[in-house]
């Protein structure tokens, strides 16, 4: 199945890619001028672009492909997918598109590991070194901070912020954002999530933090969240290892990312380079739905009903005869996790 996931995996990107843009609407445009491309094609041409890992030119031929078999309303000078990672109107768009991407897998996970990641770009900067008291120089970078479930990789929040920005901050964003589709029932994460306002976020979700202490962390007040999670970090270690160690897995979806459609951005503008990283997100969620779609059996629709489609899966795609066995079949498989009333 994997081999068979990777052998068509462009051509079906294509076609996954174009069935998700299909719901974008057109942007708004006020005044005289020449007509802006359809927001569709835009993003196509953008994601397309960013999953061949080709220079803008060499990228006519998928182009000219593409428009032949008709994901393009009209066909267009590569070059001119340069301009359009410049819009800045085109950041919430892939935002958006990343999560809408991540639904069809909405039915398989449950827990989530955040993290961050730099992309490097084509400048340069210089900083003073403290420690060994010099200047140092070396590439700048795009930080991206991600969100992932654990079992198929899948990205389901994205943030952009500063290079130098911390990652706590984006911790209630991501989960957020993460929990407005998913079940959220655990949340692995390193240290530097951990803070009294993300463990009680999880915690009002539903869910449950596994975030490790400091070493100087100290149990805090008596019966709190804080002082019951320290407790079981502290006297129920290994226990508590073996759910904070799924936290790899967004480790092993920005090795995916960045092996797959490069660790560095070849635009030159801040709005450019996002859009570029928020790109590669997005290409790589559609591997994952088609990569789920032959080996887990799930329906890539990324628009309709995601509970009808999960059903119809059950019963047609697995060609099971019924629900129940569906579920005993995913119950086995590892891929639902039994619930104390079942």
């Amino acid at each position: 199945m994997y081999n068979e996931a990777q052998q068509t995996e462009k051509a079906r990107f294509q076609k996954l890619l174009f069935d998700l843009c299909r719901g974008l609407p057109n942007l708004k445009q006020t005044g005289s001028g020449r007509r802006w491309t359809p927001l569709a094609d835009m993003v196509f041409a953008c994601g397309l672009k960013v999953y061949t890992t080709v220079s803008s030119r060499r990228f006519a031929c998928d182009l000219k492909e593409a428009h032949g078999v008709g994901y393009l309303s009209h066909l267009m000078n590569s070059v001119s997918v340069c301009s359009f990672l410049e819009n800045d109107m085109l950041t919430p768009v892939l935002k958006n598109l990343i999560v809408q991407s991540s639904l069809p897998l909405s039915m398989f996970e449950t827990n989530f590991a955040p993290d961050s990641s730099g992309f490097s770009t084509s400048r340069f900067v210089r900083w003073y070194d403290e420690k060994y008291g010099c200047e140092r120089s070396g590439h700048d970078w795009v930080k991206a901070h991600a969100i992932c479930g654990v079992k198929t990789n899948i990205v389901t929040a994205v943030e952009i912020g500063d290079r130098d920005a911390g990652d706590s901050p984006f911790f209630k964003p991501l989960v957020e954002k993460t929990a407005e589709n998913f079940t959220v029932k655990e949340v692995p994460a390193d240290k530097a999530y951990l803070s009294h306002d993300n463990l009680a976020l999880v915690n009002g979700l539903g869910g449950t933090p596994f975030v490790p202490y400091k070493v100087n962390s100290q149990a805090g007040e008596a019966g709190s969240l804080w002082e019951k999670m320290y407790f079981y970090f502290q006297f129920r270690r290994d226990e508590f290892l073996k759910h904070y160690h799924l936290r790899s897995n967004i480790e092993s979806t920005f090795s995916m990312v960045k092996a797959k459609f490069r660790d560095h951005v070849r635009s030159k503008t801040n709005v450019a380079m996002k859009n570029e990283v928020l790109c590669k997100f997005l290409c790589h969620n559609i591997c994952v739905v088609h990569q789920s779609h032959i080996e887990l059996g799930i329906a890539p629709v990324f628009w309709g009903d995601r509970r009808t489609a999960g059903t119809d899966n059950a019963k047609t795609i697995l060609g099971l005869p019924s629900r129940l066995e569906a579920t005993r079949q995913l119950l086995s498989a590892g891929l639902l996790v039994p619930s104390t009333t079942s």
